[in-house]
């Protein structure tokens, strides 16, 4: 008889636990390996069959021990009636005794055998079927090598799914890392300037991808329109991967509707139907357009869309600002309707756009970053350039929030008119 006590049993797991597994086949190999060596009396082989639908057969993939070796790739059909029926009788955890009925194996000496199903269960027509048999031969078994062989089963089942999620997170961590790098691709250089207005956007999605979204839009004079420069940040209202894509069909629905009416009130009114048709009302967007213009006021002309309210500092006069939505989000229901306003930039003026990331940054505490922090920023750098004031707003923010286990996608855009030139205005 065989017998194998609790120690020899809690080694086999411990050794096979400790390894890091590349695939199925290995985990269940290594399985059979461990179990032949560590029995009291000889095991003469132990194999492992993988079912292949196609073939409607259990072919041999490992084999281990003193029997004369089957080939690899060895098929065993479904179609041999006492195998099929014994394999029919087989559920989870139990063990199959019996002896061996194929002619071809039984010339390489297979006679008595156990086995047990691992794996997953897989449904064909003519019934359903573990993914993978693993098979011992020996001259007797006893019980426990039986109660053995099912946690081994269980085990190896166990360590067959985690493979699979480790494997699928890896290439979901992969396919993240690409749609990043896609993203960051579609972002505009964080610098642009425009006569004697300077701008830096920057965007710290809080995974490798994220729903937040900057862009600077330049529109050619025409004979109808002068020189402008479109300035717009947005945030889509999931998460990850479904926010990222968001935010990329955003950015080119943006593009897409200014080709159909450069007019800003009209441009939102047909990105807000676009996205309404598209998406649920649940995936929303907030997104802020401003277009500086050539004039000799210097006017911007926006429109809001549920966004955070850009901060506009003038410090001649010690005085900020918000540029308030105009509108509802994008997308919540169809046909809305969205106001087109104006903010007049003066020599030295800085005008912040930021997303909730910004705003609603939280402590451990649970206090906001908020608006009044924002405007302290601005006030006490305003003299800097732009993208110091960017980097120092956002270094404040991670240092507020740094403690806080809830985060967000961060991003902002700093407008700067240069007080160096002289005013064309009063």
């Amino acid at each position: 008889m065989i017998n194998k006590n609790q120690a020899e049993l809690e080694q086999i797991l411990d050794d096979v636990t400790a390894n890091d597994y590349d695939n199925e086949l290995e985990i269940l190999s290594d399985f059979v390996e461990q179990l032949i060596q560590s029995t009291d009396k000889k095991i003469t082989g132990g194999r492992v069959w993988k079912l292949i639908p196609d073939k409607f057969a259990y072919v041999l993939q490992f084999q281990a021990g003193e029997m004369r070796e089957i080939p690899l790739g060895f098929s065993h059909s479904l179609t041999d009636e006492l195998f099929h029926k014994e394999l029919l009788t087989l559920r989870s955890e139990k063990v199959l005794n019996s002896h061996e009925s194929n002619e071809e194996l039984i010339k390489f000496g297979i006679g008595n055998y156990a086995g047990i199903g691992v794996g997953e269960v897989i449904h064909l027509q003519s019934g359903k079927y573990f993914e993978y048999l693993l098979g011992f031969n020996a001259e007797e078994f006893n019980d426990d090598f039986f109660d053995n062989l099912r946690i081994i089963a269980r085990l190896a089942t166990i360590a067959i799914r985690d493979l699979a999620i480790k494997k699928k997170d890896e290439n979901y961590g992969k396919e993240l890392n690409k749609a990043g790098e896609i993203q960051r691709n579609l972002l505009p250089e964080h610098y642009t300037e425009f006569q004697d207005y300077k701008l830096f956007g920057v965007c710290v999605p809080d995974q490798q991808v994220g729903g937040d979204y900057f862009d600077y839009i330049r529109n050619s004079a025409s004979e109808t329109e002068e020189e402008s420069l479109g300035v717009l940040i947005c945030d889509c209202a999931s998460k990850g991967m479904p926010a990222a894509i968001q935010a990329l069909f955003v950015s080119g629905a943006v593009r897409m509707a200014m080709g159909f009416s450069p007019k800003i009130s009209n441009m939102f009114g047909r990105l807000n139907n676009i996205i309404n048709r598209t998406f649920s009302r649940e995936r929303f967007v907030t997104l802020f357009y401003g277009e500086l213009t050539l004039s000799s006021n210097r006017l911007i002309l926006y429109a809001n869309a549920g966004h955070c309210p850009p901060i506009h500092y003038r410090p001649s006069k010690d005085k900020f600002q918000d540029l308030p939505p105009t509108g509802g989000f994008l997308g919540i229901m169809p046909n809305q309707k969205y106001k087109l306003e104006n903010c007049r930039m003066l020599q030295g003026d800085t005008l912040v756009l930021y997303t909730d990331g910004i705003s609603e940054a939280m402590n451990a505490e649970g206090d906001l970053f908020g608006e009044k922090r924002i405007m302290e920023v601005i006030k006490d750098n305003h003299e800097r350039s732009c993208k110091e004031i960017a980097y120092i707003l956002l270094e404040k923010v991670q240092h507020f929030s740094a403690s806080s286990i809830y985060n967000d996608d961060k991003t902002l855009v700093v407008i700067k008119r240069d007080s160096r030139q002289k005013s064309t205005t009063v």
